[in-house]
């Protein structure tokens, strides 16, 4: 039986500056809008020829070339699609449960911070690792 292949988790630094070359023709329109600058995604693989690797954005794939990937070594506390709840909420505030839905990374600080969502509705606040345990 085969091990499955850890996930690896990595940023992908394009911008429209870039130009397309870097982004699969069927993907440029979707991967300029989601601006993937900070944001954390999957390495899911990569082809034979070194070509074209296949990251995802929550329940989105996308074709790039694996030259802009930048593996990160520090796995986030929570991936998409976990399911989480708010550890101390605002005094007289419901606790938020959810599901993960973004994820953002800060170089500077090697740390990773969530956006949930909750009852189908995103929530407009940036969580800490800290802010949430899996529920």
């Amino acid at each position: 039986m085969r091990r499955p292949k850890p996930v690896v988790f990595g940023l992908y630094g394009w911008s429209p500056d870039y130009g397309f070359r870097y982004i699969h023709p069927a993907n440029r329109r979707a991967f300029e809008l989601l601006e993937p600058v900070g944001k954390l995604f999957e390495k899911i693989s990569e082809d034979s020829e070194g070509e074209w690797a296949t990251i995802r954005y929550d329940e989105q794939q996308f074709l790039v070339r694996p030259e802009l990937f930048k593996e990160i070594y520090h796995k986030p506390k929570f991936s998409f699609g976990d399911s989480v709840e708010e550890v101390t909420p605002a005094p007289g505030q419901y606790r938020h449960f959810g599901l993960i839905s973004d994820v953002f990374w800060d170089e500077a600080t090697d740390t990773a911070t969530f956006m949930i969502v909750e009852r189908r509705r995103k929530l407009p606040r940036v969580f800490a690792a800290a802010e949430l345990r899996a529920d």
